[in-house]
């Protein structure tokens, strides 16, 4: 029994909310994906917070380890980005950062919210070897932020012997406290509470290390951040974190999308168009802006006539512009998609570079052929 003109034009509807719905999970950030709800009033105190409680619990396998190592090292870590470290409960707090860690870390089960492994830095439910847990508190209140740090060796024991270290616990804590030192989470934890400026004025300072450039751009990519769009508008000047900068305008929102166009039209290097293509493709996903797609699919379209052999094909920015189209449907794309997806099936070429193109071209016509997956 044929379905009812009426049933078809419900049928392909629900397709498409099902894909929309469907491209919405793809694109949650860290930070969405495990968060409980905040009141705007948690918002503003954490946007406000400057004095920070650090309390920390070391344990060993033989008991309590000296604490002062790691509040040392997390108080340092904490004022290189302007805060001020408390150790002393008494003292008034905006908030507090606790940490805790263990020569062999006991399962404590899922965190309240999200999975255990599927971010980055999350708990590991399977490590039972070194570890810290790193969470804060807000008006006595958990809000479920969760990371971890590890040590590179599983059994304290045997990497003490292996050392000739004389305490398997003792020598856990050691690398731990230098895990410490070289994690940059008071990056995180400022991206956590919204703290935009703070970031934005380490990023300004001559003196802050290019990793840890590096790091505030890939946090400020995942977090609404439009007003660093002026800042990182002036650091695109910059030749040496160009390609970060462009991948943190995706948290500057649509406003970021004529610069970024800019760079993906006029740019002579490779790296820098393919990246802003992937951050084109970011935002076509989260806004559907109709200024997205145009110079991605005319792109496709110029260079059409000229694909003979893969020798005429740039493959990382070919696949990376392709990937992009599929994140918003726009109608004009899908004759140009048709036509390469047959080109480069033409094309005698088993690299993995190929396959990887074939890929991104087959899942993205069928992103937009949504007509054809209903008929």
């Amino acid at each position: 029994m044929e379905n009812s003109p009426s049933q078809t034009k419900h049928a392909k509807e629900s397709w498409i909310v099902a894909c929309f719905l469907f491209s919405l999970c793809l694109n949650v950030s860290s930070s969405e994906a495990r968060r409980i709800h905040l009141t705007s009033e948690q918002q503003v105190l954490l946007a406000k917070a400057d004095s920070v409680l650090i309390t920390v619990l070391a344990l060993t396998e033989k008991g309590p380890a000296d604490q002062m190592p790691f509040l040392k090292t997390i108080a340092t870590r904490l004022e290189e980005l302007h805060y001020s470290a408390i150790t002393d409960r008494t003292q008034p707090h905006d908030i507090e950062f606790k940490v805790k860690c263990e020569e062999r870390k006991t399962w404590t089960g899922t965190s309240a919210t999200g999975g255990d492994v599927e971010l980055a830095d999350a708990p590991d439910r399977l490590w039972k070897g070194p570890a810290c847990l790193l969470t804060y508190r807000l008006d006595n209140r958990d809000l479920e932020w969760r990371k971890e740090i590890r040590t590179s060796f599983s059994d304290a024991n045997q990497a003490a012997q292996e050392a000739e270290a004389p305490s398997a616990g003792d020598y856990a804590m050691i690398h731990l406290n230098q895990r410490l030192e070289d994690y940059d989470f008071p990056v995180l934890l400022s991206a956590e509470w919204g703290q935009v400026n703070r970031l934005l004025k380490v990023l300004d300072d001559p003196q802050t290390a290019r990793l840890r450039k590096a790091k505030i751009l890939a946090v400020l990519s995942e977090i609404h951040a439009e007003e660093a769009l002026p800042k990182l508008t002036k650091l695109l000047e910059s030749t040496d974190l160009q390609e970060e900068t462009i991948k943190a305008l995706a948290g500057a929102g649509i406003d970021s999308i004529p610069l970024l166009v800019d760079f993906f039209q006029t740019s002579t290097q490779s790296s820098i168009r393919i990246e802003a293509a992937k951050t084109l493709g970011s935002l076509a996903a989260k806004t559907g802006d109709p200024r997205i797609m145009p110079p991605l699919v005319h792109y496709v379209s110029t260079i059409l006539p000229q694909l003979k052999t893969s020798a005429d094909i740039d493959f990382s920015l070919l696949t990376a512009v392709v990937w992009a189209i599929g994140k918003s449907r726009w109608e004009p794309s899908l004759k140009p998609i048709g036509e390469l997806q047959e080109k480069v099936w033409l094309i005698f070429d088993n690299s993995p570079e190929m396959k990887t193109l074939r890929e991104a071209t087959s899942w993205t016509y069928k992103q937009l052929d949504l007509d054809g997956h209903v008929s």
